[in-house]
């Protein structure tokens, strides 16, 4: 195999590690395993969005053919929490545990790490589920399977800025082989791998291209709100904090797309 080769095996290889670190699927046993591989990985963690969006998107596409637009939306959010096994919500809970109960850095550690979920976290995850419920039945049928298909690319880039920006907050866990600091030639990669297609999938759907800008901008608020939060707190970000800023922003990307709607149909 020549050099060309190896190299993009070896970046394949980094992907499905991604791939299986961030979902359920089961991935090819010729990619082997490796521990240094978690450490790069996460470049790719914003790709393993494009498969959630697309099951996500395909499961709705699918079922509003034999149900109502909100039985359609219910199923692809059951589909999408199945598939991640509930990864980044769990993280959002267990966020919002630590920080609204919370009142030193060791402490709000201390929480995040306990497996046990509290009022904070239940109510919190509650409310970001139903949140999503409801501005996705309020998007036109005709952008739904579109914001799907970019909100999860776009909320794990956002997520992953933090591993980019910030400092690992705990001494031990198990997020921290794959998330530690990445190089910025490592981010322009996970950049890369959701600008291009996002690119191609605007193409194919233009009404989205005038809703893309308040969605953005409103993911930005809501990871620099979160970063501006954990910086302050614990110092930095742990797994659990990458979960919030994805869950965070993923509404924040739906709720962007459903505003410029309204003002464009009042």
């Amino acid at each position: 195999m020549t050099l060309l080769g190896q190299q993009a095996l070896h970046q394949l290889r980094l992907f499905f590690i991604a791939l299986q670190f961030f979902t359920r699927i089961p991935i090819p046993g010729w990619v082997g395993f490796d521990p240094a591989w978690l450490h790069h990985a996460s470049r790719y963690f914003p790709a393993v969005g494009w498969v959630v969006g697309a099951v996500a998107a395909s499961t709705y596409a699918i079922a509003s053919l034999w149900w109502p637009a909100a039985v359609a939306i219910l199923m692809s959010m059951v589909i999408s929490i199945l598939l991640t096994g509930a990864f980044h919500e769990d993280g959002f809970a267990d966020v919002c545990d630590g920080f609204g109960g919370g009142m030193t850095p060791v402490r709000v550690l201390e929480i995040m790490k306990d497996s046990r979920i509290g009022a904070y976290g239940a109510i919190g995850i509650c409310l970001m589920l139903l949140s999503k419920f409801i501005v996705l039945v309020s998007l036109p049928t005709v952008l739904v399977i579109p914001a799907l298909l970019l909100a999860h690319p776009l909320s794990r880039l956002f997520s992953c800025s933090l591993i980019w920006l910030l400092s690992y907050a705990r001494q031990e866990g198990k997020a921290k082989p794959l998330a530690q600091q990445m190089t910025s030639n490592e981010f322009g990669i996970a950049c890369l791998s959701v600008l291009l297609p996002a690119g191609v999938l605007l193409l194919w759907q233009p009404l989205m291209i005038d809703r893309l800008l308040p969605a953005l901008v409103l993911m930005l608020l809501a990871s620099f709100w979160l970063a501006r939060v954990f910086f302050k707190k614990i110092g930095g970000y742990t797994g659990d904090c990458l979960g919030a800023v994805q869950q965070l922003s993923e509404l924040a990307f739906y709720l962007g797309v459903l505003a410029r709607v309204v003002s464009v149909n009042p």
